[in-house]
């Protein structure tokens, strides 16, 4: 019987801050690439995103690895890595693919471990977005390293695989991943509910909670009690 390969799944972003459902698109990935026989899941790595990167209410890079350091202590194969965001300057995420598949392969030297992308849908539809990407950078992600897309709601990511002659080329290397539970967090949510003093409870981890509220982060000045309520 022929072993499978092993694969690290590498998620960026901003986690501003990070929710429940970053953490899910882990479990629902390696849960369908396991039972697919696509692969073996032998690890995950979160990498957010350089301060530099423009983003409105973007919190500064020691706040938000702390809330996922603080997000992760019950995983045993999910960690942080700071050198994204630790870097002089923002990243392309095809650099930030280059290095981590660099560290794996340094790390592993009996057996290859292969990095893939894990991302949501709208990651994928932001391909088609004008002068967002590079050509070159989207055709290194799918044919290089392969991209794990969890479905959402408002995306269709087959219909932007046909639509791209890029997507289309190396359609095999994109593993989309339907989820039936549907859950549309978005951190974009969970900052509108914090400025404005509702509850975030079970949409993001407690620990990651109580540091927004000690840090007053996302404008949730005098209104901590509502925060868990």
């Amino acid at each position: 019987m022929t072993s499978l390969e092993n694969v690290t799944l590498l998620s960026c972003g901003s986690f501003n801050p990070i929710t429940i459902m970053h953490l899910r698109m882990f479990e629902l990935a390696r849960d369908y690439l396991h039972a697919e026989n696509i692969c073996e899941v032998v690890g995950g790595i979160i990498s957010p995103v350089h301060d530099g990167y423009e983003k409105e209410d973007l919190q500064p890079s020691d706040h938000r690895c702390r809330m996922i350091d603080l997000a992760l202590v019950s995983s045993d194969w999910i960690k942080l890595d700071s050198w994204e965001c630790n870097q002089e300057n923002w990243q392309r995420t095809v650099n930030v693919l280059h290095h981590h598949q660099q560290q794996l392969s340094n790390n592993n030297n009996t057996e290859r471990t292969r990095l893939m992308l894990l991302c949501g849908a709208d990651v994928l539809q932001s391909f088609a977005v004008p002068n967002l990407w590079a050509e070159s950078d989207i055709k290194e992600i799918v044919r290089s390293y392969g991209m794990v897309v969890i479905t959402r709601n408002d995306c269709d990511p087959l219909k932007f695989i046909h639509e791209s002659d890029v997507l289309y080329r190396h359609r095999k290397n994109i593993h989309i991943v339907r989820e039936y539970m549907k859950n549309e967090i978005s951190a974009t949510h969970m900052r509108r509910a914090l400025r404005r003093g509702k509850s975030v409870k079970y949409f993001i981890p407690d620990a990651a909670i109580e540091y927004i509220r000690s840090n007053n982060l996302y404008g949730c000045q005098d209104k901590a009690e509502t925060l868990y309520s």
